[in-house]
């Protein structure tokens, strides 16, 4: 029986840039055991039913299928969440959107809504760093929704709640302090959609319209009628649309409006301020 050394060593996964550690999430994954395992026993030698699935996932793992759809779980802020194929995986890039957001308002009392909220990522790290807050999370998705309150449940969140709907549609008559999503933003055609973990995500969380801007453009619109004075709206977006966000927003009569940088130096997201 190979030991966990040989079998990492022998893992071969030519088309991913994180090959070693995408095996070593799936080998830790397979033995049960964290990653600090694989290194403080190089020599043992796993059971024949953990070499069969970790076999099995890195040969899923080999025809692109992402590590955190292959695991079911993926982290992001502080938290380990359960992720599915109708959602997108959370990226470390959105963590600026949290990070923005939290910067925006007090940690007092607040009315808090995230659209578009997929596995609940951005609700969930949102409502376990502000736990005055109440945090209202949106999703077209039905599984998704489902999937999100499973995160929360499971995280023991009372202030965060997730309910379906496509956008502001189930808001009527409500306010937020402070509104954020991670909506689609991709050109329909573009070539990215065919490249890397993209390939296996869902397209309704990915494409929005010839240029990437329709759903940007309806939330820009649409979110005034939802905000309490003088609250904030923070979008993330692709790396070379800051500039039309920019525009979007001030046209509509935000203020304060800015992009910030990503871990990249990217412009990712965008944010504007609604008159008091």
């Amino acid at each position: 029986m190979p030991s966990i050394e040989e079998l990492l060593n022998s893992a071969a996964l030519p088309d991913s840039p994180t090959a070693r550690l995408d095996a070593e999430l799936l080998l830790a994954a397979a033995l049960g055991k964290p990653r600090s395992y694989l290194h403080t026993w190089p020599e043992r030698q796993p059971e024949p039913a953990q070499l069969q699935t970790f076999g099995d996932w890195l040969a899923r793992r080999q025809q692109g299928e992402p590590v955190a759809y292959i695991l079911g779980r993926q982290g992001f802020w502080s938290l380990d969440l359960e992720v599915a194929a109708h959602t997108l995986i959370p990226r470390a890039d959105t963590e600026l959107l949290v990070e923005t957001a939290l910067q925006l308002q007090p940690a007092s009392a607040r009315q808090v809504l995230d659209l578009g909220s997929g596995s609940g990522a951005i609700a969930l790290a949102l409502a376990v760093e502000r736990p005055l807050w109440q945090v209202l999370g949106v999703d077209r998705v039905e599984e998704a929704v489902a999937l999100a309150e499973r995160n929360r449940q499971r995280l023991l969140l009372d202030n965060a709640r997730f309910v379906p709907g496509h956008w502001f549609q189930p808001l009527a008559g409500q306010r937020f302090a402070l509104i954020v999503s991670n909506p689609p933003y991709i050109a329909a055609g573009d070539e990215h959609l065919q490249l890397g973990d993209v390939r296996f995500e869902p397209d309704s969380a990915l494409v929005a319209g010839v240029d990437g801007l329709d759903d940007i453009r309806l939330i820009i619109q649409q979110a005034p009628d939802y905000l309490q004075r003088a609250g904030w709206l923070v979008l993330e977006h692709g790396f070379e649309q800051a500039e039309a966000v920019r525009e979007l927003l001030a046209a509509r009569g935000f203020s304060a409006v800015e992009s910030r940088l990503d871990l990249g130096g990217h412009q990712r997201i965008s944010l504007g301020q609604w008159p008091a």
